[in-house]
């Protein structure tokens, strides 16, 4: 039901995750798709040979304003446009307040934040010339209520909710929409030294209602509706992925 036919997608983190669970899956959807990577240069050679014509992974510093528009830039000369990005990339790992260096905050910061600012200022324009724009930002249920021992990362993804807000409306007029999809606990290798611990992990599932941890793909699903035509009209929504454990708007 949903064909992407035409499209062009940008996918931020596309070399393993949520990311790569999106770059398979946009692509099944008849999108071509552009997708970052920064040292998985491997496995970002590895999904190009296995999904063929029609993918290519840039390599790409989230914290490097110069090369973010390099690559955008280059996204349009390989593929002749942008219709659609979404942005996965991001970090996350500890953080007391007392313990946390500036140096720390600033690099979480920088790397899921303003790295959101830089891809979106980075596409808009392609967008607005065309008419069309698909921007779904990939933030989490923490960046909603906060989160103990993680507070800069929950700040990056809080600042992302509002900045999908702020877009959505700034950029509404040029028929480009915003959205967010924000993930609960998702069992992929960026949760693998905290799912070490298998009685930890078992409390996690046991504290979901629908009794199960996401995948990747259950995180992609909801992302290529937002980037379709069945969707058109949902702008500036944060989409809630996380099996009924945080019951927010």
């Amino acid at each position: 039901m949903i064909d992407l036919s035409n499209k062009v997608t940008i996918i931020t983190g596309g070399s393993r995750g949520i990311g790569e669970a999106c770059v398979k899956l946009f692509l099944k959807a008849n999108s071509k798709v552009a997708f970052t990577f920064k040292n998985a240069k491997s496995q970002s050679e590895k999904l190009e040979k296995e999904l063929g014509a029609g993918v290519k992974g840039y390599r790409v510093d989230m914290e490097s304003e110069k090369e973010i528009f390099y690559m955008v830039d280059q996204t349009v000369k390989d593929f002749g446009k942008i219709d659609i990005l979404v942005h996965n990339a991001g970090i996350w790992n500890d953080g007391t307040l007392e313990k946390m260096s500036l140096e720390h905050w600033d690099e979480l910061i920088r790397i899921n934040l303003t790295s959101t600012f830089l891809f979106c200022k980075a596409v808009t324009p392609y967008m607005k010339k065309n008419k069309f724009g698909r921007i779904i930002l990939i933030t989490s249920t923490a960046g909603q209520r906060g989160e103990a021992f993680h507070s800069h990362y929950a700040a990056s993804k809080g600042g992302m909710i509002s900045f999908t807000k702020s877009l959505a409306v700034e950029l509404a007029s040029n028929n480009i929409t915003v959205n967010s999809v924000a993930p609960g606990w998702v069992d992929t290798e960026m949760n693998d030294d905290v799912f070490a611990d298998k009685d930890y992990k078992e409390s996690i599932r046991k504290g979901i209602p629908v009794g199960r941890i996401a995948t990747a793909e259950d995180i992609a699903g909801p992302t290529l509706f937002l980037a379709s035509d069945l969707a058109q009209h949902i702008n500036g929504e944060i989409l809630n992925v996380n099996g009924g454990s945080v019951l927010c708007g």
